[in-house]
């Protein structure tokens, strides 16, 4: 059998960005929303989280209703004081990720720039063969179909040979309608038919992909 490709989300998925990273970046949305649409903080709040419940991004509901240019906004709203201090990531997953058998591929909503400082900071960049931000799927982000297509594509891939490791469900159903088998990284009681696999970190991986 063909050894299978493991596709990764990024965050709170192989680092937990909920502490530091994920309420920088929530701040940074709301503030340039305020600057660019003319609204106070309440209402860029709202549009914010409107925007990413309706889309699954923010920015795919701001490019829609307000033509906002999205590398000027990617890379506005990921600007870190201090990424490497605000990371909360564990070590021994560099090894568990080697252990596995097959590709390695990073499939992020996130851009470019940020995917690559966490990787390097992180020492996990070598761990994977191909980087896949929200950039390289024309700004079509999971859990659109169109952007695992342009993934799968570029990779010539057959998708029943694909494992998607995520933190987030919709992007999981997604990828089950494409065939793929699904990991969900997830300490919650929440059971879906959608997964194929549910784990509380990445680092119970090796121990339990045999469910695979």
């Amino acid at each position: 059998m063909k050894k299978p490709v493991w596709l990764f989300d990024l965050d709170n998925t192989l680092h937990n960005a909920t502490p530091h990273i994920f309420p920088h970046i929530n701040r940074s949305m709301r503030e340039y929303i305020e600057r660019h649409l003319g609204v106070d903080e309440h209402e860029a709040t709202r549009i914010r989280q409107d925007y990413w419940d309706r889309y699954g991004a923010t920015l795919l509901g701001l490019m829609r209703h307000h033509g906002t240019d999205p590398n000027h906004f990617l890379w506005e709203t990921h600007q870190f004081p201090d990424l490497k201090r605000m990371l909360v990531f564990d070590k021994p997953l560099i090894q568990v990720l080697r252990r596995l058998p097959g590709r390695k591929i990073i499939f992020s909503n996130a851009p470019r720039h940020y995917t690559e400082a966490v990787l390097d900071i992180t020492g996990l960049r070598g761990c994977f063969d191909a980087i896949y931000s929200v950039e390289n799927v024309r700004f079509q982000p999971k859990p659109m179909l169109a952007g695992f297509r342009a993934l799968l594509r570029a990779e010539r891939l057959n998708p029943r040979r694909c494992i998607m490791i995520e933190d987030t469900l919709a992007n999981l159903i997604s990828a089950k309608k494409l065939g793929m088998k699904t990991v969900w990284v997830s300490a919650g009681l929440r059971q879906s038919p959608f997964v194929d696999l549910k784990i509380n970190s990445a680092l119970q991986l090796p121990k339990r992909c045999g469910r695979l």
